[in-house]
C-alpha cells in the first residue's frame, strides 16, 4: 500500500546512504525517476554508487517494504500524515520555491512544516552572528519588522542571536517569516527555540529542510543549509559577522546565485563589523536604514511583478480564446477560474477588495488583518498577476 504513495519512493531515494543532492539529482537526471533508479540491476548501478548504497538498494528490491530503509521512509510518512501543516516538496512540484529552483543544485526534496504559499513571497534573508552585540540584535528586528511590514518574508535560520532577532521581528510586525533549518523539521535546534518554531508556524509562516526527518544537529549541515536560505531570497542582509562566520558563507551563496547582498557598517572597535566590512569592499550594499533596502529592491520588484502580470494575462487571453472557440460565454467566470490556484487566505483577500481601488487601512477594516500580513499577500498577489497598485491603494487586475 505504501508503494503506491507518490512520496514513498522518493523518500526512499532520498534516505539511501551516501545520497547527497548532487548524487540524487544526477540519479534522476540519468535514470528519469526514484522509481526508475530503484528497479535498476545491479550492474547498471554499480559505476555510479558507492558500495553502502548499492547494498541499501539491493536489500529494498528484495524485501520492499520489510527492507530498514523502507520501514524508515514508513515511520517518515507516519510523522508527515499526522501532522496536518507538513509537507514534501519535490523539484518540479507546483508549490516549489520558483527562486530555490533556478538556483544551481537546488535540493531536490524540501520538508516544509506550514504555510506553503509564504515560500513564493519575495523574501529577504537576515543572517549574522550568534552572538551580537547589543545593537546588533537590535538592529536585525528592527530591520526585520520594518521589511515584514513593508510586504517582505523575512527569511533566516532559526540560529541563536541575529537569526532569532530577525524572526522575532518579522513576528512583531505580523508578518511572514520562513526558518530554513539546519537539521529535520522534526528537531528543533537550538531546543530553547521550540516555541519560536511553533509561533512561526501558527503565524503563518514555515519551517524548511532538505534534511530527512530524524537529522540531529551535525556541524557540515549548516553551511549546506546556508545557499537554501539565501536561494529562496531576493536579498541577503548581513547585520553583523566575523570575517570566519557562517553568515559570509550565506553571503557568498547568495553572490553566486546573482543575488543582492546587503550589510550594515559597525564601529571599527568591533569585531563584529569586520565581516560587514568586508563584503562592503567586495561590492556588497552598505545600508543604514531598512527604507535603504525596500529602494535597493524597488526595481527587482517591479521588473518581477511586469514579467509576471504580462505571463499572466497571456495565459488568461489563451484561455479565454479556447473558450471562446468552444462557445462558452467567459465573461461571468473570470474571477473564480483564476483565482483557483490561491491560497484560502489570498482568495479572501481578493474577495474583500471588491472591485474599486482600496486603501490598505480599508482592507484591514474589512478583513481583521495586520499590516504586515496584508503587505505580503498584496505584494505576493501583485507579484502573481492578481492585483496592481494604484496611488497609495490596490485594484484587482
Amino acid at each position: 500500500m505504501a508503494m503506491q504513495d507518490p512520496r514513498f519512493l522518493p523518500l526512499v531515494l532520498h534516505r539511501l546512504p551516501e545520497v547527497g543532492p548532487v548524487t540524487y539529482s544526477c540519479l534522476i537526471e540519468h535514470f528519469g525517476s526514484a522509481e526508475s533508479v530503484l528497479s535498476q540491476s545491479r550492474h547498471q548501478l554499480e559505476p555510479l554508487l558507492k558500495p553502502s548504497t548499492l547494498q541499501a538498494i539491493v536489500d529494498f528490491q528484495h524485501n520492499q517494504e520489510a527492507s530498514s530503509i523502507a520501514q524508515q521512509v514508513l515511520k517518515d510518512l507516519e510523522w508527515l500524515d499526522a501532522q496536518p501543516n507538513a509537507h514534501v516538496l519535490k523539484l518540479g512540484d507546483a508549490e516549489y520555491p520558483a527562486l530555490l529552483s533556478q538556483t544551481p543544485k537546488p535540493p531536490p526534496i524540501l520538508f516544509v512544516r506550514g504555510d506553503l504559499a509564504c515560500l513564493n513571497l519575495p523574501q529577504l534573508a537576515i543572517v549574522g552572528s550568534r552572538n551580537p552585540s547589543g545593537g546588533g540584535a537590535e538592529n536585525a528586528h528592527r530591520f526585520a519588522q520594518y521589511l515584514a511590514a513593508n510586504g517582505f518574508a523575512i527569511t533566516s535560520g532559526l540560529a541563536l542571536g541575529v537569526d532569532a532577532a530577525a524572526h522575532e521581528g518579522a513576528l512583531m510586525a505580523q508578518g511572514k517569516t520562513v526558518a530554513v533549518m539546519g537539521t529535520g523539521i522534526d528537531k528543533i535546534y537550538p531546543a530553547r527555540h521550540r516555541s519560536l518554531a511553533q509561533t512561526i508556524v501558527e503565524a503563518g509562516g514555515a519551517l524548511v529542510s532538505e534534511f530527512p526527518l530524524g537529522t540531529g544537529a551535525q556541524a557540515a549541515h549548516f553551511p549546506q543549509r546556508n545557499r537554501i536560505i539565501s536561494g529562496l531570497s531576493w536579498g541577503v542582509l548581513v547585520v553583523e559577522a566575523a570575517i570566519q562566520s557562517g553568515s559570509l558563507i550565506t553571503a557568498k551563496a547568495a553572490l553566486q546565485q546573482n543575488r543582492e547582498v546587503f550589510a550594515i557598517p559597525g564601529s571599527i572597535h568591533n569585531p563584529l563589523a569586520r565581516g560587514c566590512h568586508q563584503l562592503i569592499r567586495q561590492g556588497a550594499t552598505l545600508v543604514e536604514t531598512a527604507a535603504d533596502i525596500v529602494e535597493q529592491l524597488d526595481g527587482m520588484l517591479s521588473y518581477q511583478r511586469q514579467a509576471l502580470v504580462q505571463s499572466q494575462r497571456k495565459r488568461t487571453l489563451k484561455s479565454k480564446i479556447t473558450i471562446i472557440a468552444n462557445n462558452v460565454d467567459i465573461m461571468p467566470a473570470k474571477l473564480e477560474q483564476d483565482i483557483t490556484g490561491l491560497s484560502l487566505g489570498e482568495q479572501q483577500l481578493i474577495k474583500a477588495m471588491g472591485f474599486d481601488p482600496v486603501t490598505i487601512d480599508e482592507l484591514i477594516e474589512r478583513t481583521d488583518g495586520s499590516v504586515g500580513s496584508l503587505m505580503a499577500q498584496l505584494v505576493g498577489l501583485e507579484i502573481k498577476g492578481f492585483v496592481q497598485q494604484i496611488g497609495a491603494g490596490y485594484q484587482r487586475v
